[in-house]
């Protein structure tokens, strides 16, 4: 149906595809999300920190130290070994939530030393958790995790002082409630964080919430803890804009970039960038100069306890994820995603939506692809340049979806519209070329009806010369005279129709035609010219022909002028022909009658040489009023101008005559194709300046 091809029906389908973007629903999310995965995979970061080491409690350490969880002893043990190595941090993303299963009084019993001393330690240290706490607070390097719970909790934790400059709780991940370590393990902690990942619709974890909220309490992410350990702090800092979270500092030049939600984008590295240890490895002190200086992340990988989760390099376990974190950070390569990137997008998608509808309907299918190509390719690599080397991230994704998906429908429609044109045109002006099509317009004469529109052209008169000795060759043989004006006019009858050009008529042995109707050509100045160019050459291998039979040499001038005329059908009710009229036309004539005078086989009117300047070389012949004309215009031919050339016209323009002639010498030498025209010139000068020159010549033939 044509209403589907209708122009309101691609708006239509526009609008509705910026109502999904503006919904921002889950799958929008998910696409948005898939392309900077695609990217994260493609373009991982490529500089790692060195200050960072993945310690990793496998299953063949449970083998030898025995079943998860460990007595907090065994802990302590293994802290005081990461420590006396030169662990400046020690991050455990393991949850401590419940009381060692050894009690202080079975430890001691079961460790080597008389009674005095074991009854003064069991007051000092009345359980393990109390001697993993000790062993912690000692270090003064543990940060310990904590996670969120799903249901309310009123046991809440002190935590580092946050500091509100704007209210951020709107803007926060709310929880009702947390699961929080042990609190005899957590006092001997240096930092309690958070350890939770964004809420995502397809579980990649590709963010984290540096700042939550529990109720009317906010919490720092275990990540924020250590950037605000190493710069030495004691509060955070959150500054709240219009737009939602703006920085979360630590100190006045020290923080972490987040989006609105305080959520910090992970800039993914290859995870087989990261050192890693086994617990074995620390208890039998192997490797364990790996850690010195170091931040320890401290993790199950053990089957059944690791809890493996998903990223844009795959599955990999929590403290990977961490490990991943932190490091981004530490390298300083964050990623961005401005609060008003929506917005910014949003507009810039129906900026080119719009564009696709303007400028489609009024492109060819060839130039549509490349049009689609150049978007679409511009879209994805300006999205991806911004991403890896500014850290940027933009949604080219449902850009590109909608882009394509309207662009398909544009071009639909472009074909089913050219399509019923081309039979329009078929029906509208095959009566000027096949007797079939006068059949037709006999049954349907309100096909064509008289009037016409408007229109810049290119119209182009041509003329033969040496017409005089052809028709003496052949006498009174008419009909061999005929022959060979036809085989001339199918030459170059050829090359116009081959080049967009429309034959208007035939008066004689001249033709009439012109670019730019019926059907529209952007390019119809350049293509008159070029087709003036080969009707040439199509003459030289012509003439070559005729003169192998004894048949003089065929001559031809051509005039070329770019106006805005009236195109249509013109005539009577009972005959009418597809032409144009108007000033522009009569100029177009006059030009191809002054190619003789100037020794030039092309002559080009001034909007005709403006247009084609850049593509084709012009050669400026003079500034002349046609004959019936008192206003002058500069004309042209098909030539390569040079300085020399510029400077005659210049003293011929300005009445030094004189010094025009010795210019002109000059020229003529740089330009032997012109000689004809330089000769012609010269003669003029040398005729002597008219007593009113103002610098056009004023022609007296036509």
């Amino acid at each position: 149906m044509k209403i589907f091809t209708s122009i309101w029906m691609v708006i239509a389908f526009a609008v509705v595809l910026t109502g999904v973007r503006i919904d921002n629903s889950d799958t929008v999310k998910t696409l948005r999300y898939k392309t900077w995965d695609h990217f994260q995979y493609v373009h991982p970061r490529q500089e790692v920190s060195d200050t960072i080491v993945v310690v990793d409690i496998t299953e063949e350490d449970l083998k030898k130290y025995g079943q998860w969880p460990w007595p907090r002893h065994t802990m302590a043990a293994f802290h005081a070994k990461l420590t006396a190595a030169g662990a400046i941090l020690v991050n455990y993303n393991i949850l401590f939530a419940d009381p060692d299963r050894m009690s202080g009084t079975e430890y001691l019993k079961s460790m080597p030393m008389d009674n005095e001393l074991r009854e003064q330690l069991g007051k000092i240290l009345p359980d393990t958790d109390a001697i993993f706490s000790y062993v912690m607070k000692e270090s003064n390097n543990a940060v310990l995790m904590m996670s969120v719970n799903h249901k309310e909790s009123n046991v809440l934790p002190r935590t580092t002082p946050i500091i509100q400059k704007g209210d951020a709780l709107p803007w926060l991940y709310s929880y009702p409630g947390l699961v929080v370590p042990n609190s005899k393990v957590a006092a001997g902690a240096n930092a309690i964080g958070v350890m939770v990942t964004a809420p995502e619709p397809d579980t990649v974890v590709r963010k984290m919430p540096m700042l939550i909220r529990v109720g009317e309490k906010v919490y720092p992410n275990m990540i924020l803890e250590n950037i605000r350990i190493l710069n030495k702090s004691k509060r955070i800092k959150v500054i709240t804009k219009q737009h939602g979270i703006d920085q979360i500092l630590v100190k006045k030049d020290a923080g972490i970039p987040v989006n609105h939600n305080a959520e910090m984008y992970i800039n993914y590295a290859e995870p087989i960038n990261y050192p890693h240890m086994t617990s074995d490895e620390v208890f039998t002190a192997q490797g364990l100069d790996k850690v010195k200086g170091k931040i320890v992340v401290v993790g199950l990988d053990a089957a059944g306890l690791r809890y493996l989760k998903y990223t844009p390099h795959g599955l990999t376990t929590d403290q990977m994820i961490t490990a991943q974190a932190l490091d981004t950070t530490l390298t300083g390569k964050h990623l961005f995603r401005l609060a008003q990137a929506d917005t910014y997008e949003i507009v810039f998608m129906a900026f080119l939506l719009l564009l696709l509808i303007i400028v489609l309907p009024r492109t060819s299918v060839l130039l549509a692809v490349p049009l689609l190509i150049f978007i679409e390719g511009g879209v994805a690599y300006a999205s991806f340049v911004a991403y890896a080397n500014k850290g940027f991230l933009l949604d080219p994704s449902f850009i590109m979806l909608s882009v394509f998906l309207v662009w398909s429908h544009s071009v639909y429609n472009n074909f089913a519209t050219q399509s019923r044109l081309k039979q329009q045109i078929k029906k509208q002006f095959g009566s000027y070329l096949s007797p079939d099509m006068v059949a037709q317009l006999q049954k349907n004469p309100d096909l064509l009806k008289l009037g016409g529109d408007s229109r810049e052209l290119s119209i182009m008169f041509t003329d033969v010369r040496g017409f005089t000795a052809i028709s003496e060759h052949y006498g009174k043989d008419v009909q061999g005279l005929t022959r060979i004006m036809n085989r001339y006019m199918t030459a170059m009858t050829r090359e116009i129709l081959a080049n967009k050009g429309t034959i208007d008529k035939y008066i004689g042995d001249a033709q009439m035609a012109f670019w730019n109707a019926p059907i529209k050509d952007t390019g119809h100045a350049e293509n008159s010219v070029n087709t003036a160019i080969k009707m040439l050459e199509s003459l030289r291998q012509f003439n070559e022909e005729v003169q192998q039979e004894g048949i003089p040499a065929f001559g031809m001038g051509l005039g070329i002028n770019t106006a805005e005329v009236v195109v249509g059908n013109m005539g009577s009710d009972q005959r009418f022909d597809y032409t144009c009229l108007g000033d522009g036309v009569n100029l177009a004539a006059r030009l191809e009658g002054q190619s003789k005078t100037y020794g030039v086989l092309i002559v080009l009117g001034p909007e005709t040489a403006r247009q084609v300047r850049g593509t084709i070389d012009v050669f400026e012949l003079d500034c002349i009023a046609v004959k019936g004309k008192k206003i002058g215009v500069k004309i042209y031919t098909v030539a390569k101008e040079s300085e020399h050339h510029r400077q005659f016209l210049e003293s011929y323009y300005e009445g030094d005559w004189k010094e025009a002639i010795k210019r002109l010498d000059t020229a003529a030498t740089i330009h032997p194709e012109m000689g004809q025209y330089y000769a012609n010139m010269k003669d003029r000068l040398k005729s002597g300046k008219p007593a009113d020159w103002d610098g056009t010549y004023r022609a007296t033939t036509k």
